[in-house]
């Protein structure tokens, strides 16, 4: 028979779980939730922004600085893994903190875990806006990811991006490949496959799963599931489409045509308008000489 478990093997069989459970959610937590990446209102201007070490404004240091990987204000450690020392006494303000973040521009606590593993699971290394590529250092407000491609957002950019980015980059909704009607689009490349085109040869997909874009990798979605639109043009031949394809115009380019008789009208029109401008200055003329040779012969007279 097996050995049964003593309460101290239980204990530590659950706190393994536990620790476990917990190393998985800050993982899957959202890059608005983490800690360098927090609202943060400056002592001295009152300027909301994204937590960092100074102020994007003032540039004057916070009273209670935050740490960036571990979020706390307030050192209560009693053993042996902070790297300055402070047996007894609890540490805030500028006695705890240990580096800055070249990434994120915020706190570091003097924890030992907090300085030696930060840096590499920073979550902004790579933050840099799709729309206006700037950097955290070159903008004050806090971090996004749009909700359907994942690429990073400045908080000025993140509602207009994120309202126009179910849009392919193409006039309708086939597959790149071929003339079918495209059932998974990718919404980093813009683009719809077929289900014959969508799978690589060679890959492996399972039940179930996304598969993945076979440009970029990224998971596709299915169009049904999406609010997709196709790119639109203001002038051309879909400028102004008109319901009967069987018309003098042309078919699909009646936006040509119209435009086209719209820019002889206004060319009359200006004429028209010169003409009459002329014939006023003439007339003016006239009216001048007469009243100049009215006066001439009073004179003379």
């Amino acid at each position: 028979m097996p050995k049964k478990k003593t309460a101290a093997k239980k204990k530590a069989d659950k706190q393994r779980v536990r620790q476990k459970e917990i190393r998985t959610s800050s993982e899957s937590r959202s890059i608005v939730e983490k800690p360098c990446n927090h609202l943060m209102v400056c002592d001295k201007c009152q300027c909301r922004q994204k937590s960092r070490a100074f102020c994007y404004f003032c540039t004057s240091v916070q009273k209670l600085p935050e740490c960036a990987h571990c979020g706390k204000t307030k050192c209560m450690a009693k053993g042996g893994d902070c790297v300055v020392k402070h047996a007894g006494v609890f540490v805030t303000g500028m006695g705890m903190v240990g580096a800055i973040c070249d990434f994120c521009e915020a706190w570091v606590c003097h924890s030992r875990r907090c300085l030696t593993t930060h840096a590499c699971t920073c979550p902004l290394t790579d933050a840099c806006c799709i729309e206006c590529t700037r950097t955290v250092w070159e903008h004050g407000g806090r971090v996004f990811k749009c909700s359907f491609c994942d690429e990073y957002l400045c908080e000025d950019d993140q509602f207009e991006h994120q309202a126009s980015c179910q849009r392919l980059e193409a006039e309708s909704m086939k597959c790149v490949s071929c003339n079918k009607l495209g059932q998974y689009s990718c919404l980093r490349c813009k683009v719809c496959f077929c289900d014959d085109h969508v799978r690589r040869k060679g890959i492996k997909y399972y039940r179930g799963q996304p598969i993945g874009c076979p440009k970029c990798g990224f998971d596709t979605k299915e169009t049904k599931d999406l609010s997709m639109s196709t790119r639109t043009v203001q002038f051309g031949r879909q400028g102004l489409m008109s319901d009967d394809d069987d018309d003098d115009n042309g078919g699909g380019y009646t936006g040509y045509y119209y435009q086209h008789n719209n820019y002889e009208e206004d060319e009359e029109e200006e004429e028209e308008e010169e003409e009459e401008e002329e014939d006023e200055e003439e007339e003016d003329r006239e009216e001048i000489e007469e009243a100049i040779e009215h006066k001439l012969t009073l004179n003379s007279s």
